[in-house]
């Protein structure tokens, strides 16, 4: 990466941290979700889905065990979808358009934009981690090292998802619709709640095979066995894919002028 490259990278990161900073509700709100699953539903869940031994797990475990890596998956999930919708804020408000007319390539401004997102979310993700701490979820302490490369590489493969949807987005009423098209369902058709084989198990067929293919059942399955010390070499694969193919097609797809081109008609 040429060295001119870097400032810009680091006043991106710097912008996105101080808004972040200033937004303190930003952080409650990204670790209610994922502590309400941890708290009340697990608990309520305790007795009803039993987890076996599988991969990574050597031994038996608690539900919410099981639950904290999808968990942490929700917090960088939400977080790149709200990346995305300050993208959409910013391109029309001008701000954006006016990063992607300074003297860097653009798949470098889009990529500094996706870095800074990601950095929140990771951060948020290590929030989480405390607050499994507190309830006292037994989390080795040593994949709270084993597990950043796993956050990094999901984080950046959702945000890049966002930013690829923010590319067709022109209103940010729209984007509130799109977000519960792909939240809920990369979410609950997944392994965050509870393992494949309990949907084949159940004979929900198609379920399964949908699960199999979401990305992020893959990035859950990276973390998952990442707070173990264990790499899933295939999961890594899948992430590492997704990841370049949304950021090549949002490279592609981004327009800096869409926004001035959507006011221009409505005009």
């Amino acid at each position: 990466m040429a060295t001119r490259h870097w400032p810009a990278l680091v006043a991106i990161c710097q912008r996105e941290t101080i808004k972040f900073w200033h937004q303190r509700g930003r952080l409650l709100s990204a670790l209610v979700r994922p502590a309400l699953w941890l708290v009340v539903f697990a608990a309520g869940f305790q007795n009803i889905f039993g987890v076996s031994i599988i991969p990574p797990y050597e031994t038996y475990i608690e539900y919410q065990v099981y639950v904290v890596p999808g968990l942490l998956g929700m917090v960088l999930l939400f977080n790149g979808m709200q990346s995305s919708l300050a993208m959409v804020y910013d391109r029309e408000m001008g701000l954006m358009r006016l990063l992607l007319t300074a003297p860097q390539p653009r798949w470098f401004l889009l990529f500094s934009k996706l870095v800074a997102g990601t950095l929140l979310s990771v951060l948020q993700a290590y929030a989480f981690l405390v607050l499994c701490m507190v309830f006292r979820v037994d989390i080795p302490w040593s994949g709270w090292i084993t597990a950043f490369p796993a956050l990094v590489l999901s984080g950046l493969m959702l945000g890049a998802l966002g930013l690829l949807l923010s590319v067709s987005i022109r209103q940010l009423e729209n984007f509130a619709g799109t977000m519960n098209f792909v939240i809920f369902p990369m979410f609950f058709i997944s392994t965050a709640l509870y393992p494949l084989w309990k949907l084949q198990e159940s004979g929900a067929t198609w379920v399964h095979a949908l699960a199999s293919f979401n990305p992020f059942t893959h990035a859950v399955e990276m973390i998952r066995f990442a707070l173990y010390g264990q790499l899933n070499l295939l999961s890594s694969l899948v992430v590492l894919g997704a990841l370049s193919i949304f950021f090549l097609l949002a490279v592609w797809g981004y327009d800096p002028q869409r926004g001035l081109i959507q006011r221009t008609r409505q005009a």
